[in-house]
């Protein structure tokens, strides 16, 4: 199967002819959709629709997760809450709050869905340790049993709209403090340590995830180079120890902690081979469109004259993984989603 590893995105609320030209490339296989592409729902649809009307099977993310994370919050799409609020129902009562976790990806894959989205990058798996504010309130818990059991929950609404999941952000960004979109972030805890907490839930949930998607963190005493380009933590323990057998994703290669490999500053295209000899599936290359997509071009002519000239050779297990996230079922009619049953009991359960 064709290996698409680039997901790029796109400037507008509309397909230009660049960005027509770029997602046509057969090394690309998907976009990620910002804040930015959202006028209003019937946009957004036919936005999807004339994506899906260029190529198929490719594949449309977001970075959906409820609370500040959030790209879409008007037209009808339900405020979700921070996942943090979940992990304080399930102080409170555990039972229900699985069940508010099962609806809360069911509403948040069923209103992407029914407007032509393919994937979210969800659910957070990072562990709530305290230092870290990018993370914060996107963490369920800090127990890692408690992550683990709503996060299964999430996946389990999320497939029941039809759409995959993705955990992140493998092995764990909770316990560092440093933001990896503005700074390189460390983590000095053993290997032993992050396995029997931040890492524990990949472990738990190896049947259920669909996809991860790796840090942009450095653990010193396990790998000098981040875990997105990180063969021990991706082959190795991942793939490895853990069975992972889904999709992995890079976090976005154009943040900070991703521009450098053992204190050496490289190119996108480096970043993007790096990370997919590591180990990765599908690259990510966000906000590369806005001053006119230089980056994007350089980096998918790049890849493609990697290839040509055998510095690079696409994985057909890395193509099939890919695909295997696409949606199997045809996306639902907003207004009969509005009215069906389910949809209307999930969403009383979402605190």
């Amino acid at each position: 199967m064709q290996h698409a590893p680039l997901i790029i995105d796109i400037a507008g609320t509309a397909l230009t002819e660049d960005d027509c030209r770029r997602l046509a490339h057969p090394l690309v296989g998907g976009l990620i959709l910002f804040t930015r592409n959202w006028q209003d729902r019937a946009q957004l649809t036919a936005l999807c629709t004339d994506i899906k009307r260029l190529r198929p099977e490719l594949l449309i993310c977001v970075d959906h997760e409820g609370g500040r994370v959030q790209r879409f919050r008007s037209g009808g799409f339900t405020h979700l809450p921070p996942m943090r609020a979940l992990g304080e129902l399930w102080m409170r009562d555990a039972m229900r709050a699985q069940d508010a976790a099962s609806a809360c990806g069911y509403v948040l894959g069923a209103e992407l869905r029914a407007c032509g989205v393919d994937l979210s990058f969800t659910p957070v798996l990072d562990l709530d340790w305290g230092p870290s504010g990018v993370i914060g309130d996107r963490a369920f818990h800090a127990d890692a049993r408690v992550v683990t059991m709503l996060a299964k929950s999430v996946a389990h609404g999320l497939r029941r709209a039809g759409m995959a999941s993705c955990g992140k952000h493998f092995p764990g960004h909770g316990f560092v403090a440093a933001d990896s979109h503005t700074a390189l972030p460390r983590d000095g805890r053993s290997l032993k340590a992050i396995l029997a907490d931040d890492a524990a839930p990949y472990g738990w949930l190896g049947s259920v995830l669909d996809a991860v998607m790796a840090a942009h963190v450095v653990y010193p005493r396990v790998d000098a180079r981040p875990a997105g380009y990180s063969a021990r933590w991706l082959q190795a323990v991942l793939r490895g120890r853990l069975g992972f057998g889904g999709a992995i994703f890079t976090d976005d290669l154009s943040m900070e902690a991703a521009r450098h490999i053992e204190g050496r500053t490289i190119s996108p295209v480096e970043a993007v081979r790096a990370a997919l000899d590591a180990g990765c599936d599908l690259a990510l290359l966000c906000n590369q469109s806005l001053d006119g997509g230089r980056v994007l071009d350089e980096t998918i002519d790049g890849l493609a004259r990697a290839q040509i000239e055998g510095r690079w050779q696409p994985r057909a297990a890395s193509g099939a993984r890919g695909q295997a996230l696409l949606p199997r079922e045809p996306a639902p009619d907003w207004d009969a989603l509005m009215r069906s049953p389910a949809y209307l009991h999930a969403l009383a359960l979402i605190p």
